[in-house]
C-alpha cells in the first residue's frame, strides 16, 4: 500500500482498538458557593507605613 492509502485506513484502525486516555470531562458553569456556607471577609494584614526622613543639613563650608 502507498503511504496515503495507509493514512487513510488509520482512522479505522484507531477506532478499533481504542486510545488510552480517558473521556473528556463536562464544562460549564461552576456551583458555586455551597448551600449554608457561611461566608466570612478575608483577613486584613496592618498597613506598612514608610518612616519620615528628618530634612537633610547643608554641608558647612570651611572658610
Amino acid at each position: 500500500m502507498t503511504p496515503g492509502r495507509v493514512a487513510q485506513a488509520m482512522g479505522g484502525v484507531f477506532a478499533v482498538i481504542g486510545t488510552p486516555t480517558s473521556a473528556p470531562k463536562p464544562r460549564g458553569k461552576s456551583p458555586g458557593w455551597e448551600p449554608g456556607k457561611k461566608r466570612s471577609r478575608k483577613n486584613r494584614c496592618p498597613i506598612v507605613k514608610k518612616t519620615l526622613t528628618s530634612p537633610r543639613k547643608e554641608p558647612s563650608v570651611a572658610v
